[in-house]
């Protein structure tokens, strides 16, 4: 049995592992820092059971398993977290998991759903495990050769006939990412999957890695005409998805499978072109950052829950907030109340506005929260930052009149 374990805190993982490998010390137990490193050992080793954490840096749990669902679907899911709202658990069952753990995990809840899951596992038949094997052994097949093919190689003597008797007529789409010299083996595993699983949505067809940071998607739709609503969702999901700069080139129409070649050639050429590409995501790295502030400062009054920003730049709340703690300095919520405050000491230099109404106008509809908030970081209450601004004043009036009669 073999059980793989992600989870960004050290002392869970391990915890989980040797309180599994003191009662099974049969099973082989890997852990993963997070869905990066555990994306790497699925790819090396067949997992029986993945207990993975919600909340982890890059990815979170519950889009790693829903994004690893179609490649792994013997896997049996189990999801960690340190919160207990409904909607984390509703959307783990809905997903697939077999259970949802609430840390601090007891020792008798997790034996009994390994014990559970391992009688399930040795339970599948020996015969199904063959049918997986056979029909992985002819997908890697068809994709090998398909990519051959596309990169311009010799294919020898394979006969193309069942290739163009499946696909008589298809639509060939490009993702790469640009990455530099970061490995991006999460990212090709992302857009692996979610492509393979939009275009078994709208049609037939697959997906083959083209070098390190290109993908190619085949696709022959059901609907001719939705073609466009499919290469719509490929970018949206993209978007949302992928943490790197990122280019979509896609071909039309195609009706002879030996020109694909030429067609992949020339699809590779447009990228090298700005005109012919999608526009790539605002929400990569530090330039997502870069765009938050300038809408953060632009409607500091506004509604700017931590869910709406992310959203905005195309990155998942988790992540944004990693990101923007190690690009600014301080916590997305402790930057807006400081923009905030920082906003209403200069509008309190204005006597014609009320304070009420400066506590409204910079997003606070509560008069007493507004206050609490000034006076923990300022020491004073609004009112007493007035009188101390007017005094001030004053003094600095006084002594220019004074220096004037002088």
């Amino acid at each position: 049995m073999n059980i793989l374990i992600a989870d960004d805190e050290r002392a869970i993982r391990e915890g989980i592992k040797r309180t599994i490998q003191r009662i099974y010390p049969e099973y082989t137990v890997d852990l993963a820092e997070g869905a990066e490193d555990a994306v790497k050992l699925m790819a090396e080793k067949r997992f029986d059971i993945v207990l993975t954490d919600i909340l982890m840096p890059g990815m979170n749990g519950l889009e790693f398993m829903r994004i690893s669902k179609r490649k792994f679907p013997h896997v049996k899911w189990v999801v960690i977290s340190a919160h207990s709202e409904f909607a984390y658990a509703q959307e783990a069952v809905r997903l697939g998991a077999r259970d949802y753990l609430l840390k601090p995990i007891g020792k008798t809840r997790l034996q009994e759903i390994i014990e559970t899951l391992a009688m399930e596992v040795r339970e599948e038949s020996e015969m199904t495990k063959e049918e997986e094997l056979l029909k992985a052994n002819l997908k890697y097949l068809r994709e090998g050769v398909f990519q051959r093919l596309a990169s311009g190689l010799d294919i020898g003597n394979l006969d193309l006939t069942p290739f163009m008797e499946d696909y008589l007529s298809f639509y060939l789409m490009m993702v790469q990412m640009d990455a530099g010299d970061k490995s991006v083996r999460l990212e090709h595993f992302i857009v692996e999957n979610v492509l393979s699983e939009l275009i078994e949505r709208h049609g037939r067809g697959f997906v083959v890695s083209y070098d390190r940071q290109s993908l190619l998607g085949l696709i022959t739709p059901r609907e001719p005409e939705r073609i466009e609503r499919f290469q719509e969702e490929v970018k949206e999901h993209m978007k949302h998805y992928l943490k790197v700069p990122f280019q979509i080139v896609h071909s039309g129409l195609n009706n002879d499978f030996k020109a694909v070649p030429q067609v992949v050639m020339r699809m590779k050429q447009a990228s090298d072109s700005p005109v012919t590409l999608l526009d790539p995501p605002k929400g990569s790295g530090e330039k997502a950052i870069d765009v938050a502030l300038q809408y953060i400062k632009e409607h500091y009054n506004e509604d700017l829950s931590l869910e709406k920003i992310a959203s905005i730049v195309f990155l998942n709340p988790a992540y944004f907030s990693q990101l923007f703690k190690q690009k600014v300095g301080l916590g997305y919520k402790e930057y807006v109340t400081s923009l905030r405050l920082e906003q209403a000491k200069q509008l309190l230099l204005n006597p014609k506005l009320k304070v009420a109404e400066i506590a409204e106008y910079i997003g606070y509809q509560d008069m007493r929260h507004f206050t609490q908030m000034f006076r923990k970081k300022y020491q004073v209450t609004p009112n007493e930052y007035r009188q101390q601004q007017n005094i001030n004043i004053l003094l600095a009036s006084g002594g220019s009149k004074e220096s004037q009669v002088k």
